[in-house]
């Protein structure tokens, strides 16, 4: 008898009625992102070289790894002229899409500044909090044909809304491989240095310092397995921002999207990389099978179709759950960095969702469009740690210091309880220290 039910890839299938449903997404979930022995090594041997010998170093490895012939670390520090030229060179279309975009992340972002603020208590006791930005953040931004221009504008504006007064970018320009609409990037946001430089070795010089590059006191923004481990080590040197694992995405539909818009929104991810990993979450069974048939017609016209291919076979799934409930406990489990509420009333699902980076609602909100222009910003947490975490903002560029004032009256009540506590602890310089003010 001849087959003829049509063959679809083989994206992992998984049924919440199954006995087995939780360990199956469990193990499908877990992410190993953690560097072996071999990349450590080189990670710490290239940090040590930068904190050694500077810019030597730095220019050494970049053109090792790069395959650049320069001569000094002048040679490798583009021009704030030469960021506005290729701003000034880009094609209208393109232009006004960067300073739309642009125009839209910094409108959202300013509503996240955070203000100091104090109380006086009645016997002239003062507390309160004093924001401050970071004074110098480091940005690091993929090169070459792998260059994102989003990246820039989500690290970048977040800083200067901050208040941070300097901000570093490095990005590698591999066989001398410059990406123009990344410079533009540059330009809109107002980054104030750029270097092209990448890898561990340019993070090491942000973490340190070299003779060019200035120190910094945040690292910000993705690289490579190389580059994330290298921020692992600075870490406690300066501040980072996360190590980033494999983009993800997890759509929530009731069955009634155009089941070509959700394939589609699945391969946005898929796209990225072969480690990504897209998941569809329905109570419709149907549908589900609709998704797949849209994957399998719509696939082959994808230029990065073998990348998708491995993504979706490898990482993505297909999850059908008894109804809405249950989809909404899924989703919270997986605490994805994407969340698509692709049903007829997202919001009010929303208030529900406790875990997730971003949450896209309704049919007509494509992820992508957070990837670029919608406003928030597009670092998010990953592999789960949106349990933990949240996306980047105005507030990974702001410090909080404590203000304590205390009047004679208030010194001397609040010594009687410091210097119990103190004394209980055995600390009797505490003790003293806090006893020397009471009336």
């Amino acid at each position: 008898m001849i087959n003829t039910e049509p063959e679809y890839m083989n994206i992992t299938r998984l049924d919440t009625t199954a006995d087995d449903f939780w360990p199956k997404l469990e193990e499908m979930l877990a992410w190993e992102g953690v560097s072996d022995d071999a990349v450590n090594d080189i990670v710490k041997e290239i940090i040590q070289a930068i904190r050694e010998r500077g810019d030597s170093a730095l220019v050494e490895y970049t053109n090792r790894f790069d395959r650049m012939s320069v001569a000094a670390m002048a040679e490798l520090e583009i021009a704030g002229d030469r960021l506005q030229a290729a701003l000034d060179d880009l094609p209208t279309e393109q232009r006004e899409a960067l300073e739309l975009a642009a125009e839209r992340v910094r409108r959202y972002h300013q509503r996240q500044v955070q203000e100091s603020w104090s109380y006086r208590e009645d016997d002239g006791t003062l507390l309160g909090q004093q924001v401050t930005p970071l004074d110098r953040v480091g940005l690091y931004v993929p090169g070459g044909k792998a260059a994102y221009p989003s990246s820039v504008l989500m690290n970048a504006i977040p800083a200067k809304v901050a208040g941070v007064e300097e901000l570093i970018m490095v990005v590698p320009t591999p066989d001398g491989e410059v990406n123009e609409l990344v410079l533009a990037a540059a330009a809109v946001c107002g980054v104030d240095r750029v270097f092209a430089v990448g890898g561990a070795q340019a993070v090491a010089a942000l973490a340190y310092g070299t003779e060019t590059v200035p120190p910094v006191d945040k690292i910000v923004g993705p690289g490579n397995i190389f580059v994330a481990t290298a921020k692992r080590y600075v870490f406690g040197t300066v501040g980072i921002d996360m190590i980033a694992g494999p983009s993800e995405i997890l759509v929530i539909c009731d069955g009634d999207t155009d089941p070509d818009w959700v394939a589609m929104d699945l391969f946005s991810q898929a796209e990225h990389d072969e480690d990504a990993q897209s998941i569809l979450v329905s109570p419709d069974a149907g549908f589900i099978a609709r998704v797949a048939a849209s994957i399998e017609k719509l696939l082959p016209e994808m230029n990065r179709a073998d990348i998708i291919r491995k993504s979706l076979t490898d990482r993505g799934a297909l999850i059908r759950v008894r109804d809405m409930d249950e989809a909404i406990e899924v989703a919270n489990f997986i605490a994805p960095e994407h969340l698509e509420l692709s049903v007829a009333d997202p919001e009010a699902l929303v208030p529900r969702i406790k875990h997730a980076g971003a949450i896209f609602m309704g049919r007509y909100t494509a992820e992508a469009l957070g990837d670029y222009c919608a406003g928030p910003n597009h670092v998010l947490p990953t592999s789960r740690t949106a349990r933990f975490s949240s996306p980047l903002g105005v507030y990974d560029f702001q410090k909080r210091s404590s203000l304590i004032f205390c009047s004679a009256e208030g010194a001397s009540e609040l010594g009687r309880v410091a210097s119990t506590l103190a004394r209980g602890e055995g600390l009797d310089a505490h003790a003293r220290s806090a006893e020397y003010r009471i009336k």
